[in-house]
């Protein structure tokens, strides 16, 4: 029974579009999730942005299968958040280089 999770997890989610562009999220819904106080909501919504713009400036460094993975990942509970992709982005690639450096030549 649990081998057709992923298939159910993986039909489930919305197709995803790999382009030259960071998604679009809503921080401000994130947010608002995240924290009870205004301070709380503040900071998280300053880590977002800092998040999306660091995101902009490395995007095309990223592999479309990473891309792929990590915003289905990011999006699995309805409130994508661009730390968590961002986080997942940057330890799929550094799991990668570290096999290509592994790699006898």
């Amino acid at each position: 029974m649990l081998i057709h999770l992923p298939i159910v997890i993986l039909a489930s989610l919305h197709p995803i579009a790999v382009g030259n562009a960071v998604p679009q999220f809503d921080i401000a819904r994130e947010c608002r999730e995240e924290g009870d106080t205004k301070e709380m909501q503040q900071r998280c919504t300053d880590d977002e942005v800092q998040a999306r713009k660091q995101l902009e400036a490395e995007w095309m460094q990223f592999s479309p299968r990473a891309i792929i993975q990590c915003n289905g990942e990011t999006n699995i509970d309805g409130t994508p958040s661009y730390v968590e992709l961002q986080t997942c982005l940057e330890m799929e690639r550094d799991v990668r280089i570290e096999r290509e450096a592994d790699t006898p030549q």
